[in-house]
């Protein structure tokens, strides 16, 4: 297999520029090129610096939102360089991405030079999500073609799981091998296999289902807001719907795609018969209404009176008006009762079923033409299109009979592959295995990469070893547990404490290790703000103080149980959540953890140990233990301003997790690795020592009032941030009698956080923070 260590990438745009982000994100030093600045008739650079874009690029790359670097310091991995000067330097290189402009001629043309400079045995493959391989490497040498493919990322690179693969007629195994090792293990990719075919997968089926959304709106008089708001929970698409996702995508980049689209395609194409003339968006795109990157899109943000308006146009007239809130019948519909909204037939979801019966109607019209297995289909909607759901689990929710009869109904074709699926659907469960339908009309089991263990998987098998409403606790081989979180978004109560204690007693006696993990997109957002409001709306204070008080129990016995506990976070891992990564012996993270200690943003002080640990980890840092205050300091900024991390590499600079706590870039790798994580600390282990701390007392609270007061009074922070902050800061100064000189207990700090946190969550201005989040999803700037 060819190995990978040193790579480029050719090509500064949007997209050059975000994989050359990730690749060093990964850890790797990558050279990226463009070309040198418009010369003038001598054939000199009108610029100082030749290699000025691809420096641009990284600049512009540290300032883009959401970032691309999963740490900033990981831009010093990128050499910026031009390719007139400096293209000689691909030599060294074992694979080159090339991501220029979707333009056949200039592609193949570097190509050549390419092919001229390259060391034997590098692999080359295109970024490119249009054009066809095939066409790519026409006239090439077959030493070209044989290390050749196209590795399709999607944007943003850093966050967008999915890289559909294409191999050539001549590809080489060992470069598909090698290329989706490296994307898989480096760069965490779920890598897709696609056959050689006009827009692959991802984008052959999603730019139908968003170009059908938007003809089937234009003709069926349905809103914008109605459109995004029908399409979106009910069909398990992202909250944006489709509009607003053409808005942040890109207007002007639509009709490029379909028209590339639409010239590699049959005319007997479903894709071809929804073909439109869309005056509207053409004069949008005339007029710089591009979407977000330009004036606005089909949503736009006026400023009226001072005030900033949002504002949605008119599909008919063209006109904007401020967006209303649209209350439609089927809106609150779940993905899982689909055919419930089909069913209402008024105009909502007449306008879902056009857009959705005819894109998963073409999905299925796409097997075997764009790939073998309908699970890639899925996974590729999934992952590069955010879908809950992909096409064909869709419609095994609505019944594969059922919207068959109902195709036929609409004299719409019903391919072999639907047909197929009439009698049992597309995929079946079994004890052991999922099996999906198969092209020759049998059942396959749906494999998972080498490797990969996901809980769903042994959950189907066996039966919790212990369960409640909250949480659960499984057997998931070799003496290991996984504790999970099953609440809504693994939010944390008093069920989540009986159980963890409960889980403890069982490991202790039948166990050797235990990992806190789910495959829920976030471990979890935190302790259950719902049941704190209630009990404090019903002024039930010992109800409140014992959930407090259990927090703080179970996971101090979790800190020191005679067994490793490894948590394995991906996605939020905030208040509560992140307190249980403090007290766990080792981390195991995704490397897209969002963890932080956010309870002030909500009017409230961490108190399940969060203060304490973060305490800890900070006055035992080598660079903080200059004087008693450099510690407590450092934990007061960071819990105060609700610090949280973007990633696991932040997190890390953040104290959140160790320096021996390790990342993981492939989700679907997370489990497995923390499990191997976990394993590694059985022998020899002995829980931690119990922490101990000398704290600064008032002089350092005196400190922390007067940055709050000044805060306050530049408007960085709200009033009541400062009366937060003061009583964050009466727990990191170790209270009124702390003394530098006297040792306090960690149950002394506990107690501090159980009195501040009883303290400020019956204040008015608090509990008005808790609700507006529970009923608004925002923060309160009170």
């Amino acid at each position: 297999m060819n190995e990978i260590k040193n790579i480029c990438v050719i090509g500064a745009g949007v997209m050059g520029s975000g994989i050359a982000a990730h690749i060093a994100n990964a850890g790797h030093r990558v050279l990226l090129f463009d070309i040198v600045p418009n010369t003038n008739s001598e054939g000199l650079c009108s610029a100082q610096d030749r290699s000025i874009i691809a420096k641009s690029a990284i600049k512009k790359l540290l300032k883009t939102n959401p970032e691309p670097f999963t740490h900033k310091r990981n831009a010093k991995r990128i050499v910026a360089l031009n390719i007139d000067d400096h293209l000689s330097q691909i030599s060294e290189c074992d694979w080159i991405i090339e991501a220029i402009v979707e333009n056949i001629a200039l592609k193949q043309a570097l190509y050549t030079r390419i092919e001229a400079l390259r060391k034997p045995g590098s692999i080359v493959s295109s970024n490119t999500s249009t054009i066809l391989l095939s066409t790519l490497v026409k006239g090439m040498p077959p030493r070209f073609t044989e290390d050749f493919c196209i590795t399709h990322f999607f944007n943003p690179p850093r966050y967008m799981r999915l890289m559909e693969i294409v191999k050539g007629e001549h590809t080489k195994n060992s470069v598909i091998d090698a290329v989706n090792q490296f994307c898989d293990y480096r760069l965490g990719k779920s890598v897709v296999s696609c056959k050689d075919s006009p827009g692959f997968i991802a984008n052959r089926l999603g730019v139908f289902w968003i170009y059908s959304a938007l003809v089937e709106a234009f003709d069926s008089g349905i809103s914008v807001e109605e459109a995004d708001i029908i399409l979106a929970k009910p069909c398990g698409v992202p909250k944006t719907g489709v509009f607003a996702l053409m808005d942040l995508v890109g207007l002007d980049l639509l009709p490029n795609v379909i028209d590339s689209m639409l010239a590699a395609l049959p005319a007997d194409d479903a894709f071809v018969a929804i073909k439109r003339e869309l005056p509207l968006l053409l004069k949008m795109i005339d007029q710089g209404y591009t979407g977000r990157k330009g004036k606005g899109g089909f949503y736009r943000v006026k400023t009226v009176q001072g005030a900033k308006v949002k504002e949605v146009i008119d599909l008919h007239t063209g006109h904007y008006a401020p967006v209303k809130r649209v209350d439609i019948a089927g809106s609150k519909i779940n993905v899982n009762n689909i055919k419930q909204l089909f069913e209402l037939e008024d105009k909502a979801s007449s306008y879902a079923w056009r857009v959705m019966s005819r894109t998963l109607a073409y999905a299925t019209q796409l097997v075997p033409q764009v790939a073998d297995d309908i699970n890639a289909v899925d996974e590729a909607m999934r992952l590069g299109y955010n879908w809950k759901l992909g096409p064909f689990e869709l419609i095994d929710k609505i019944g594969a009979r059922w919207f068959k009869e109902k195709l036929q109904a609409e004299n719409i074709a019903i391919s072999a592959t639907l047909e197929a699926a009439v009698a049992q659907g597309f995929y079946k469960k079994d004890e052991a295995q999922i099996l999906s339908l198969n092209t020759q009309g049998g059942y396959s089991s749906v494999q998972r990469a080498a490797g990969v263990v996901m809980l769903s998987d042994i959950k189907r098998n066996a039966q919790a070893i212990l369960s409640n409403p909250s949480a659960s606790l499984w057997d998931i081989g070799d003496g290991v547990v996984c504790f999970e979180f099953t609440s809504k978004m693994n939010s944390l109560d008093s069920d989540t404490m009986k159980l963890l204690h409960k889980s403890i007693l069982e490991v202790s006696s039948n166990y050797q290790a235990m990992v806190i993990y789910s495959d829920a997109d976030n471990f979890s957002a935190g302790a259950n703000l719902g049941l704190a409001m209630f009990a404090a709306n019903i002024a039930a204070w010992p109800e409140i103080a014992s959930i407090v008080q259990a927090g703080q129990q179970a996971y101090k016995a979790l800190k020191y149980s005679p067994f490793p506990v490894v948590s394995a976070p991906c996605g939020m891992a905030l208040g509560g959540g992140c307190e249980i990564l403090l007290h766990s012996d080792a981390i195991q993270a995704h490397i897209e953890t969002y963890s932080g200690l956010v309870e002030a943003g909500v009017g409230l002080v961490p108190a399940w140990g969060g203060c304490k640990e973060m305490l800890h980890r900070w006055m035992n840092d080598p660079h903080y233990t200059k004087g008693p205050i450099a510690g407590p300091a450092k934990a007061f900024e960071l819990i105060s301003m609700a610090t949280v991390s973007k990633s696991a590499e932040q997190a890390k600079s953040n104290k959140v997790m160790r320096p021996s706590d390790t990342i993981t870039m492939n989700r679907y790798r997370l489990l497995a690795d923390a499990k191997q994580k976990a394993l590694s600390l059985v022998e020899h282990y002995k829980a931690p020592s119990e922490p101990s701390f000398n704290l600064p007392g008032p002089s350092a609270k005196a400190v922390f009032d007067m940055t709050i007061a000044s805060y306050v009074r530049s408007a960085k922070a709200t009033k009541h941030d400062g009366v937060v902050a003061l009583e964050i800061a009466e727990i990191l100064s170790g209270g009124p009698k702390a003394d530098p000189q006297v040792t306090q207990s960690e149950d002394e700090i506990l107690a501090l956080e159980r009195t501040s946190f009883m303290r400020i969550i019956r204040h008015p201005d608090s509990l008005d923070r808790v609700e507006h989040i529970l009923l608004t999803g925002k923060p309160l700037r009170n």
